[in-house]
């Protein structure tokens, strides 16, 4: 491998370590829980109960992901098609990079009287928007990066060094500016705030924004100036030709038996991954009752396990192919679902706790390392298997396609999780339709052939 090729490599792997803290930071451990604990106190404030407050907040973050997934289910193909017809996929993961770094920048102006609560939905909507149609166009790249057996370890390696990203940027929240003590208002290391923030006006929590603009502005260097892209031959005929070619690329995937079990199974299983990753510190703080700091040392000890068997997890996808990483990692989870929803504060699994057993805090924390490391494992298994059924041609459309098998019912998930909390009125049982979500994908991975059908 030339020193162009390795830098090009590193370049591609650097998206990784930018985006990984909008997942990390944003979506599981800072600012969802934070958005669930301002909206909380907004409803009750309102006159809720307790338990309808939480189940209301549940419910409107739920919405917004919904709503984000599909807009992203029926426009990322559409784009990827186009990109593909006319050769240009930079300017794409520019544009949506700087759509990226305003909306990230704009959760800061979430405060904590929950004057500004339906505005930071709306602006981490966006955000999660951007980094999605960002992850399409870059995905899309990772075919031309190597062999069919180096793609599986080039996919985990990028992957593991995003989940260190992740660490990375979770520990710096921590230490210098998340208000850990929350009745002195210091960080974990005893102190205030870095940069005079205030801790009354949660300023500490809310730079977790402007951080992962910057983080994302800082780490991105790396890519622009060392992935390259040999444009392909550019077809006459615009949208309209591009529109053409995506028909008939869904046509043909009636008759690919392989690539059409894996598009149905990944639609079901990524939805139930995303959603743990939605609503699992959203959990811990509604049902086990955790402060914010114990929900971040969660994502550390969740993302530290996710950057260890990411990695091996593509070692192994290079000796044995990404099904079978992909089937032990739905299995382990299936069974880390149905512990959660048969846990809470007063038993487990049936059986009843001592008032004050921290039994409850232990097993999920054991649980959050087992979705790091499984969920990593399964998020670049799948991107290996998505270039094993990808035409060399087509690569953004194909995974313009496999972000819509990814979101074409990615308002599913939030939105059974929403009707059941409504339901049960409890946030632990409205977790459980993730459970019957990766039984669906598992079965459907049978259909899927391990070698994939890229030369149809």
């Amino acid at each position: 491998m030339t020193v162009s090729a390795k830098k090009r490599i590193w370049g591609w792997m650097a998206f990784d370590w930018a985006t990984q803290p909008f997942y990390t930071l944003g979506l599981t451990f800072i600012f969802g829980p934070y958005f669930a604990s301002v909206a909380t106190e907004l409803f009750a404030t309102q006159g809720m109960t307790a338990e309808a407050a939480d189940a209301q907040a549940q419910s409107i973050w739920s919405l917004g992901q919904t709503m984000a997934g599909l807009f992203i289910a029926f426009v990322g193909p559409v784009l990827g098609a186009y990109a593909d017809s006319t050769g240009r996929r930079m300017p794409w993961i520019v544009a949506f990079s700087a759509v990226y770094i305003v909306a990230t920048a704009s959760l800061w102006l979430m405060v904590p009287d929950g004057s500004a609560l339906w505005f930071g939905l709306i602006a981490f909507s966006i955000a999660f928007v951007a980094a999605e149609f960002a992850l399409i166009f870059t995905n899309a790249q990772l075919p031309g990066l190597g062999t069919e057996e180096d793609v599986g370890r080039i996919s985990g390696a990028g992957a593991a060094l995003g989940y260190w990203g992740g660490v990375s940027g979770l520990a710096i929240m921590l230490l210098f500016f998340f208000e850990a003590n929350a009745d002195s208002g210091t960080t974990l290391l005893g102190a205030a705030p870095a940069l005079g923030l205030d801790p009354e006006l949660r300023e500490g929590t809310r730079i977790v924004g402007p951080i992962i603009a910057i983080w994302y502005i800082i780490f991105m260097i790396p890519y622009f100036m060392w992935v390259r892209e040999v444009r392909p031959v550019v077809k006459t005929g615009g949208f309209r030709l591009a529109m053409v070619d995506f028909w008939n690329s869904l046509k043909s995937i009636a008759g690919r038996d392989s690539l059409k079990g894996f598009l149905l199974s990944s639609m079901f299983y990524r939805d139930a991954l995303n959603a743990l990753y939605g609503f699992g510190g959203v959990y811990a703080v509604l049902v086990l009752d955790w402060s914010l700091t114990m929900i971040a040392v969660f994502g550390i000890v969740g993302a530290i396990t996710a950057a260890i068997f990411t990695y091996v997890a593509g070692r192994f996808d290079a000796k044995f192919g990404p099904r079978p990483v992909i089937i032990f990692c739905i299995l382990i989870l299936i069974l880390v679902c149905t512990t959660i929803v048969a846990m809470s504060r007063e038993q487990f699994y049936g059986v009843p706790l001592a008032e004050g057993s921290n039994l409850p805090d232990i097993v999920f924390y054991i649980c959050g390392a087992i979705i790091g490391g499984a969920g990593g494992g399964l998020y670049t298994a799948s991107r290996s298997m998505m270039v094993r059924h990808t035409h060399p041609d087509r690569p953004t459309e194909a995974f313009g396609l496999f972000a819509l098998s990814g979101k074409a019912t990615a308002f599913i998930a939030p939105a059974m999780i929403g009707t059941m909390t409504y339901i049960t009125q409890s946030p632990r049982l409205g977790i459980s339709p993730v459970i019957v979500l990766f039984v669906m994908g598992l079965i459907l991975l049978m259909f899927v052939n391990k070698d994939g059908d890229r030369t149809v």
